[in-house]
């Protein structure tokens, strides 16, 4: 009882803040609703409005390059980086809290860093691409570098929390595995290739599937950018969520569009844990 008694506040706090309001959308996607006056039914008409959109079908699509982008790019980067600093030494500390900072900076700090970086007219970025010699492209303005601006400013923001968790999976490798390939003449690259990277698969599972999770749900970048007039090839899933309920005030048909994005989700996730057992292998 007394178990129960500790755990009451926050089953509370979960049932009041959590399952009920997801609930409530789940219901509310049935109906046309602006928020104030009554509630009419409508059956799936919100859904096939939804799916019929080329507007979302077009930030589906954004949404969908965006993670393509940001997701390997940012696991690559992680492992790259969390291989270096385990040749650190001692300042490995030093390396692993600058890396982190921008995980616990906001993201609209990180936002507002990058609009400054992205403007073509002080932009130290394109300078410094200007002074090798490649071309300095708009970030914000030309319509095929929005998406890839986008997953920059992801990656340079997730990549601590990555380094970390790939830091603790390499520190977790028994040492014994990859002193037996050295005896047995194997480069760097075939350690990491054959041993490195297989008995890492769980934390790569892992934050495959925590890094699709959160690239489907980018918003708080493209607010800080356009504001609530995004162009077209900037625009999003939950940023079109955000637009239905609060800018149109159609808060049945972005209840649907969510609770599609969460189907979609949970399809993804499902097939990465259904597909994990055949190229994760976990240590006994």
């Amino acid at each position: 009882m007394a178990g129960y008694l500790f755990l009451t506040p926050q089953l509370l706090g979960m049932v009041v803040f959590m399952v009920g309001p997801l609930l409530f959308a789940l219901v509310l996607a049935f109906y046309r609703w602006d928020g104030f006056g009554t509630r009419s039914f409508v059956g799936l008409s919100n859904f096939v409005d939804v799916l019929s959109d080329p507007r979302i079908q077009q930030s589906a699509v954004n949404t969908v390059w965006y993670t393509v982008l940001q997701v390997p790019g940012l696991m690559i980067t992680g492992l790259f980086f969390a291989v270096l600093m385990q040749r650190a030494g001692k300042l490995t500390p030093v390396y692993r809290v600058a890396f982190f900072a921008p995980v616990i900076t906001s993201s609209v700090a990180v936002a507002a860093i990058w609009l400054w970086l992205f403007n073509p007219d002080i932009s130290p970025v394109n300078s410094a691409l200007r002074d090798i010699g490649l071309p300095a492209p708009n970030w914000l303005q030309d319509p095929l570098f929005i998406i890839p601006s986008f997953a920059i400013v992801g990656i340079w923001q997730a990549l601590g929390y990555q380094l970390v968790m790939f830091m603790a999976g390499l520190q977790s490798i028994d040492r014994s595995c990859l002193e037996a390939a050295e005896i047995d003449g194997c480069s760097e690259w075939q350690k990491l290739q054959r041993i490195t990277i297989p008995l890492l698969s769980p934390t790569i599972l892992f934050l495959s599937i925590t890094s699709i999770l959160g690239s489907f749900q980018v918003f708080d970048y493209i607010y800080v950018f356009f504001g609530t007039t995004a162009p077209d090839a900037a625009r999003t899933i939950v940023y079109e969520v955000v637009q239905i309920a609060f800018q149109e005030f159609n808060f049945g048909q972005a209840s649907a569009l969510a609770f599609l994005l969460f189907l979609a989700l949970l399809a993804i996730t499902g097939l990465q844990l259904t597909a994990q057992k055949r190229w994760v292998h976990y240590s006994e």
